[in-house]
């Protein structure tokens, strides 16, 4: 008999052992002779404090055949109590030397064994989960990645993810036309994954071009000429696309094609100066100094609906999601429950500035109004109740619009008129110092800023000086340089 284990415990120590009995029957070569022996091995719960002493090679390889024998005789759970036992009782070395054994024998490549099962498809969406720089590390990984990347055309699957959560990505699809090879099935009129994985890089460096061009202040101006024999300046504008819709204090309301620049309809019907507008796919609402709003039929330009509420001039409208916000000269600001352009009911009137409310605008989150006391105030769209106002215009505000975190407001002063950037997220921080709120200030009209519009890629702006500034910031020339009369202080446009 054979024990291994610790030879020198102390008598009365408890000793709890492990013992494996096996008796193997040996015969010799000429099968007259046999030999029975008993092995016992003894494990002890402490540590070893000897080393195991071999008398022989030989001796330690059929020891360890017989170990073998037995250990593929126990059930799954046995085995792996008896190698726990085995593991604690290995010093740190040995701890480690193991670990480096075991590592590799964990670690599958699920990517190359998934296909090889017919689960193509399994090993396409757990890749399509990566961001840009992990896809280009995984098709370097080896060419079954690379091919399960391709086949799966996983850069237009990232793609169509960016279009679908950025605005700023969904425009330049729009504008750069490549939209067309998007959301679509495996045809023939697909580009291969290559297209898509050389067009990515352009999309990148498009961003880059445009936020450094908002940074820079360089832009591309283009003007639109108002001026007409009854024609005293354009007060409000929108634009899309295809058009651009302005209200004139001749009380018209003109439609222009954006690319030729040319009036394509006239609609009349205001007895005051059309001093705000908006408009969608269904309809064109109107606020006027006659005190009205009249809402129209974008296509006919039929006058569908007349709102009569305010006291004095409607100076500034907003509709969204079957809401309308409107605000007066009478220093109120009305919120209207909009369920169809012939149903409109008032909700709620907010009241707080101490001069005209001049422009709202507003989100499911917060209804921002200017007013000409100087101060932008800011309410709750759910609740309908007053949050904070935000101080920082010397002169009374004309316009404004709110978009995700970002404000552009239009003023003028004594001397020039100015369309200045907000960051509005910063501004609800009481701790934010007021010297960081004004992003930008840009100065090109001769005349008070009346309207404005932004987006990711420009601004457009119109004026008492008869003219429509297109701050482009998409399409600007290499030798575009930022104008001498703008400050220093520098606008990054974040988006989403």
């Amino acid at each position: 008999m054979r024990v291994l284990g610790n030879n020198n415990m102390e008598p009365d120590m408890e000793d709890k052992t492990l013992e494996l009995m096996n008796t193997s029957v040996m015969e010799s070569h000429t099968g007259d002779l046999s030999q029975k022996t008993t092995t016992v091995f003894k494990i002890t719960n402490g540590p070893l404090t000897g080393s195991r002493k071999r008398p022989s090679e030989g001796d330690y390889e059929k020891e360890k055949d017989v170990c073998i024998q037995l250990f593929d005789q126990w059930s799954e759970a046995d085995q792996v109590e008896f190698v726990e036992h085995l593991i604690s009782r290995m010093c740190h070395y040995q701890h480690g030397h193991i670990n480096s054994y075991l590592k590799p024998m964990l670690q599958r490549d699920f990517i190359t064994a998934l296909p090889a099962q017919g689960l193509d498809h399994i090993a396409e969406n757990i890749l399509s989960f990566l961001d840009a720089r992990s896809l280009c590390s995984a098709e370097l990984v080896c060419k079954e990645w690379q091919r399960v990347i391709s086949e799966g055309m996983l850069w237009k699957k990232l793609i169509e993810r960016m279009v679908r959560t950025d605005p700023l990505w969904k425009g330049l699809s729009e504008r750069h036309q490549w939209e067309k090879y998007l959301f679509k099935n495996r045809t023939t009129e697909v580009p291969p994954n290559s297209y898509y994985r050389s067009l990515y890089p352009k999309i990148i460096q498009d961003i880059e071009t445009i936020e450094a061009n908002w940074r820079c202040g360089r832009h591309n101006l283009q003007r639109i000429q108002c001026r007409s024999e009854n024609s005293k300046g354009v007060y409000c504008l929108q634009y899309d696309d295809d058009k651009i819709i302005s209200g004139l204090r001749d009380n018209s309301i003109k439609i222009w094609d954006k690319q030729s620049l040319e009036c394509l309809k006239i609609l009349t019907g205001h007895t005051g100066s059309v001093l705000c507008l908006q408009y969608d796919e269904r309809v064109i609402v109107t606020g006027s100094s006659d005190s009205t709003v009249r809402v129209w039929d974008v296509n006919s330009g039929e006058v569908l609906n007349t709102l009569i509420h305010h006291n004095e001039a409607v100076l500034h409208l907003r509709f969204c999601n079957g809401l309308m916000v409107t605000c007066s000269k009478d220093r109120s600001i009305a919120v209207w429950d909009m369920a169809s352009p012939t149903d409109i009911s008032l909700r709620r009137v907010l009241v707080g500035h101490r001069a005209a409310v001049n422009v709202v605008d507003f989100d499911d989150k917060y209804i921002v109004s200017a007013s000409g006391d100087r101060t932008i105030k800011v309410w709750s769209t759910s609740t309908c109740e007053f949050v904070r106002t935000l101080n920082g215009h010397k002169r009374g505000i004309a316009c404004l619009q709110y978009r995700d975190r970002l404000v552009v407001s239009g003023s003028s002063d004594n001397t020039i008129s100015k369309i200045k950037v907000w960051d509005l997220q910063a501004a609800l921080d009481p701790r934010a110092p007021a010297s960081t709120l004004c992003l930008r200030t840009l100065v090109e009209h001769s005349g008070r800023v009346f309207r404005l519009q932004f987006d990711e890629f420009q601004i457009i702006s119109s004026s008492h000086d008869d003219t429509i500034l297109i701050w482009d910031f998409l399409n600007v020339s290499t030798n575009g340089q930022m104008e001498g009369r703008s400050p220093s202080r520098t606008y990054t446009y974040i988006s989403r």
